[in-house]
């Protein structure tokens, strides 16, 4: 295990342990017996600058954009160093983590700041180098040569330079001398790639980030090794031998020069065994037992200096070793060649592949002779992946088995993207099985999934390597939304430096399940019965579950699930081979039954056996494909409550830091009967702090619809100070729990910040305070003695900031008066006048809120007669409100609005169509008032107070719908939304029509290459204005492939910027994703890409 403080030189430092005891004695013992610079071999100043005049200018600055994670590396965007190394056919020598194994766009900057791309054409499998190629002519402006490569020129006490762009520098220039050239190969990560079975070159040159894959090079200019890591701690730096690289190149330029066309794809013979040797000297081998007679066969066959043999460090299961060699084996001959040095091994092996070699070993002292098959290296390395709703899975690589200990070829999850994310499966796990078929290999699972309908739920076996010996079941749940690309198949091509992209399977075969799952009544009565024991192990599982601000961990188990509970239509009529008579039972009866059961586990107050079946646990996921308007995370969870129960629709209200935006999977647990169901977000009030959730009945089966009901709401009388209420909800085990509490305010004004990615906050909002509640995270309903509901007690997000750069989420929960609730849901049951909302099958329309986009606080008429208030408007307040005595000021207007330069922050509203107002809700009833009067054209008759003058103005208000955000572009990596409220709230839009709002970026993306980032405002794509979407797409659908587009951004902050960005439709294309009011269906459309037919 290697040292913490290892690190590849273009990366962050990586996992791993400090070095072993030996490891330690060996780089203190070569540090004492290396010998002096001798005077002779000493370079003179001139001589270093005729070098470095050669080679500085075929030196590189590689930028280099993983587009997608796999195997080992991330997507990320970084730079590095490269050098040229063919200066005809146009080849690049660099790192292996900086080519990636996965795939990457890259571009190649010369001294002079010529660009121009680049593509790989190799990358080691298991060594730190790989080549680029890239277009000698279009080099037109840079005389340059070649840097030779000389391996053997190595030598202790060399003296060296490093050229390359350390710490992000374009040209730096370290010194140093090679202290050790048999250094053991670094160890960064225990989960990411490590170099192995090759020796290192250590010199203190102090390189830093970005240094990879810059050349180390003598006094003549000759590149002597490839700098390839460092160690923070200290100045030493690690270089790889070029011994391997020198053998590589000259297969590369032999394919060219074979197709002077176009280039090939390589290839470069490479075998393994699957074993990884150490290099361990003499006197630790002969503690391992080695025999005196063959340490002395050894000494006399190897060269002059050996000091030491290879051991076997580890061996990966199901290779050509496993079950031949064991840990500290000592490797003596190999077909019959005494074997000590790491080179020579390799080239054995290469030169063998598929073929059978002889190992002649010593184990605990005893000789052993072990024939193997050495296996093609490459044929262990996977150049394929699959990407389904943002996962990328793909066999597991040489470099990954050897890390975890398992099987070549195992289903690897790279990166789990959403659907995987949603059921609790996190990175590197290896899938076992899915929908309760074994998995060994990828294309099982591609079979699998090509059989699945959208929306479909099964389960998935894992095990990952920290926890190898216990696997873990989970539930997955198909994308029933087109939340992104149908699966598709990624393959490296290494003739044109791309992965080709191909559907996995055909489209009509992921057909769209039933919204809902239905269930019979021998169903239900098996839930009732059979499922007891599944709730209790639920139960136990959730209350171990920790909670942060409201988020759920997202490595959720669900370690009860089995294969037969869930079968892979997603259904839950496992036990369709019941008796017959069973499924006479009388729905009442099992009614009863169960019923009778919640009694006794209730066993609490009236106010909670009467609300209980009202009751219902929130499960919400955000895809990352759709996170706008400032969504904070991509997992909620909340208690809400059913306001409507009937036969063909059931609703649920929960408050907004559950469901925060309509773009989102949601799923609902019963607290009345055992049964999880999808939820579709019908309405989210554009100001107050809930929203609504619509329900399928019929998916509860006769006796889960009997068992729930909704709760019967109480909007009058308000509550008053030392009212006595019922605080009532679930735990996250679905059990009720409640307690009595005072309202110690019932009408506190709410005052949040906003936050540094601005988000939807509660504003203009009266909430009540309780003496005693359960804590942040416990969300309910307040009921009185009868268990009917006065207020829904929601969550509320806020941030915490701490100076001026840190801040930290937090929340808080508060009550909210149901009858803001109570008015909406009439306006849905009685047939609103809004846009139409397909729920169930059945169009309703969904209410639109007319409302003053005014942000106002409440000042004490204390404060307000210091700032000039007559004494008359303060006694006319007071008489209209005795109780709160204030007046509202305004804090702001939101930008676009049509109250905007109009009210000024700072403004006192005294009355509305003189009419005096003292609270929040007396302007709500007069903007309810405006549409019942078609003569008012939308506007209010105010009487402000104004720097010490009283004036009359007219003020516009805005309708607004319960949609939320319901259209977005993702163009080059970054989601591109209108304006959302939050943002609007801060008062400012650019002037320039308004402009598109970057709400997101993705990793890997041209956006994250070239530094568009979020919160900030496109006005312009290469001189032509976007002040909308519609015009934003416009725009952007004339641009092409790889085509430099000029952007114009405006930040939050006002400041303006541009910057040229060049657009990728191969790993990128731009697409929309929009909501289907018809088929209630967010669709993902296809704006521009290369082949339209594949994304």
């Amino acid at each position: 295990m290697g040292d913490q403080s290892e690190r590849l030189g273009s990366e962050e430092v990586g996992e791993g342990a400090s070095s072993g005891l030996e490891s330690t004695m060996k780089e203190d013992l070569c540090m004492e017996i290396d010998p002096p610079l001798l005077r002779e071999n000493a370079a003179s100043a001139e001589d270093w600058r005729k070098a470095l005049n050669k080679v500085v200018p075929a030196v590189v600055v590689l930028r280099t954009t993983a587009c997608r994670a796999f195997d080992t590396e991330p997507a990320a965007a970084s730079y590095a160093t490269g050098f040229v190394v063919d200066k005809r056919r146009g080849i690049v020598l660099t790192n292996r983590h900086v080519v990636k194994p996965g795939p990457v766009v890259a571009e190649a900057m010369f001294l002079n700041r010529e660009e121009i791309p680049v593509y790989p054409i190799y990358r080691d499998p298991v060594h730190d180098f790989g080549f680029f190629r890239y277009d000698p002519a279009a080099i037109q402006f840079l005389s340059y040569e070649e840097i030779p490569l000389a391996p053997e020129a190595a030598c202790v006490g060399l003296e060296i330079r490093v050229v390359g762009n350390d710490s992000g520098e374009k040209v730096s220039i370290l010194a140093g001398t090679l202290a050790r050239l048999d250094r053991d190969a670094p160890h960064y990560k225990k989960d990411g790639y490590n170099d192995f079975n090759t020796f290192y070159m250590q010199a203190a040159s102090g390189t830093k980030g970005g240094s990879s894959g810059s050349p180390v090079i003598d006094c003549q200019g000759r590149a002597v090794a490839l700098n390839a890591g460092s160690k923070s701690s200290s100045a030493s730096a690690f270089f790889l031998p070029l011994e391997r690289v020198v053998r590589a190149l000259k297969f590369l330029q032999e394919c060219r020069d074979l197709s002077p066309d176009r280039w090939p794809a390589a290839s470069i013979p490479r075998g393994t065994a699957q074993v990884t040797f150490v290099h361990k000297g003499f006197d630790e081998i002969r503690r391992l037992g080695l025999q005196r007679d063959t340490e002395l066969i050894v000494r006399r066959a190897s060269p002059p200096g050996e000091t030491g043999m290879l051991v076997v460090d580890s061996v990966v299961p199901g290779g050509p070793a496993h079950m031949h060699l064991e840990t500290g084996d000592v490797l003596v001959h190999v077909n019959g060649e005494v074997m000590t040095q790491f080179l020579k091994l390799e080239n054995l092996l290469d030169d063998s592949v598929n073929k059978t070699v002889e190992l002649q070993i010593e184990r605990g002292g005893i000789p052993m002779t072990v024939e193997l098959l050495v296996q093609d290296l490459h044929s262990i390395t996977p150049d394929y992946f699959l990407e389904v709703s943002g996962a990328v899975i793909h066999p597991l690589s040489y470099q990954q088995a050897r890390n975890f200990r398992f099987n070549c070829g195992l289903v690897y999850v790279a990166e789990p993207g959403y659907m995987l994310f949603r059921a609790g499966v996190p990175r590197h796990a290896i899938i076992k099985k899915f929908a309760g078929e074994d998995m060994s290999c990828l294309e099982q699972l591609i079979s699998v999934l090509s059989k699945l309908s959208r929306g479909a739920r099964v389960p998935l076996e894992y095990i990952t390597y920290a926890d190898r010996h216990r696997s873990k079941s989970v539930l997955v749940t198909v994308d029933r939304h087109e939340w992104y690309a149908p699966p598709q198949i990624y393959t490296r091509d290494d003739s044109t430096g791309l992965w080709t992209v191909k559907l996995a399977f055909a489209l009509d075969s992921l057909p769209h399940a039933s919204v809902v799952n239905h269930v019979s009544e021998v169903d239900a009565q098996t839930m009732l019965t059979a499922n007891s024991e599944v709730c209790t192990t639920e139960c136990v599982h959730h209350s171990n579950q920790k909670l942060v601000d409201g988020i759920v961990n997202s490595e959720t188990n669900f370690d009860h699930v089995s294969t037969e509970a869930h079968p892979r239509d997603g259904s839950l009529h496992e036990h369709r081979e019941e008796n017959l008579e069973d499924s006479a039972i009388p729905k009442n009866a099992v009614l009863r039954e169960y019923q009778s059961t919640t009694a006794v586990a209730a066993n609490a107050s009236v106010a909670e056996s009467v609300i209980e079946p009202a009751l219902v646990m929130f499960d919400v996921h955000v895809p990352p494909s759709f996170m706008v308007d400032g969504v904070h995370s991509q997992h909620f969870f909340g208690t809400g409550v059913i306001i409507h129960h009937s036969e063909k629709l059931g609703l649920v209200v929960v408050d907004k830091n559950t469901v925060a935006i309509s773009a989102s999977d949601v799923m609902l647990s019963f607290a009345a009967f055992p049964i999880e169901i999808p939820g579709e977000v019908v309405f989210l009030h554009p100001v107050h702090n809930y929203a609504f959730v619509a329900y399928d009945p019929s998916a509860l089966g006769s006796v889960g619809a009997s068992s729930v009901c909704a709760a019967i709401l109480l909007p009058e009388p308000p509550l008053h100070r030392g009212d006595t209420v019922y605080l009532v909800g679930l735990s996250r085990s679905l059990q009720a729990t409640s307690r009595k509490s005072i309202v110690t305010n019932p009408c506190a004004a709410l005052n949040i910040g906003s936050a540094d990615c601005p988000r939807y906050r509660a504003i203009n909002m009266e909430v009540i305070e309780l003496d005693t509640d359960f804590g942040s995270t416990f969300s309910g309903v307040l009921t009185d003695e009868q268990g009917r509901v006065q207020a829904i007690w929601g969550s509320f997000s806020t941030q915490l900031k701490y100076g001026c750069s840190s801040s930290e989420d937090h929340q808080f929960v508060r009550g909210i008066p149901i009858y803001a609730i109570s008015q909406v849901l009439d306006k849905i049951l009685s047939g609103a006048n809004g846009p139409p909302h397909l729920i169930n099958g059945i169009k309703r329309p969904m209410p639109l809120v007319r409302i003053l986009e005014v942000e106002l606080y409440p000042t004490l008429l204390s404060k307000a007669r210091s700032f000039g208030l007559s004494d008359d408007w303060v006694q006319a307040l007071v008489k209209k409100d005795p109780q709160r005595r204030q007046v509202l000021r305004v804090k702001g207007c939101l930008a676009g609005s049509k109250a905007e330069n109009i009210l000024e922050q700072g403004d006192m509203v005294l009355a509305i169509n003189k009419e005096p107002v003292t609270c929040f809700r007396d302007t709500e009833i007069f903007c309810q008032e405006l549409d019942k009067d078609a003569e008012t054209d939308g506007k209010l008759s105010m009487t402000i107070f104004r720097q010490g003058h009283e004036m009359e103005v007219v003020v516009g208000t805005d309708v607004r719908d319960g949609n939320g955000t319901v259209r977005s572009v993702n163009w080059c990596g970054c989601i591109v939304q209108d304006p959302h409220p939050a943002v609007r709230a801060l008062g400012f839009l650019p002037e320039e029509g308004h402009g598109v709002y970057v709400a997101r970026w993705c990793h890997g993306s041209p956006a994250h290459r070239y530094g568009l980032y979020a919160l900030q405002w496109i006005v312009e794509v290469n001189g032509k204005p976007t002040p909308d979407i519609d015009a934003f797409v416009k725009v952007t659908k004339d641009l092409q492939d790889s085509e430099f587009a000029r952007v114009r951004t405006i930040h939050l902050n006002g400041k303006p910027r541009v910057l040229t960005l060049k657009q990728d439709l191969h790993y990128w294309p731009t697409w929309e994703l929009r909501f289907d009011s018809d088929t209630s269906l967010w669709r993902r459309t296809t704006i521009k890409a290369l082949d339209t037919a594949v994304v």
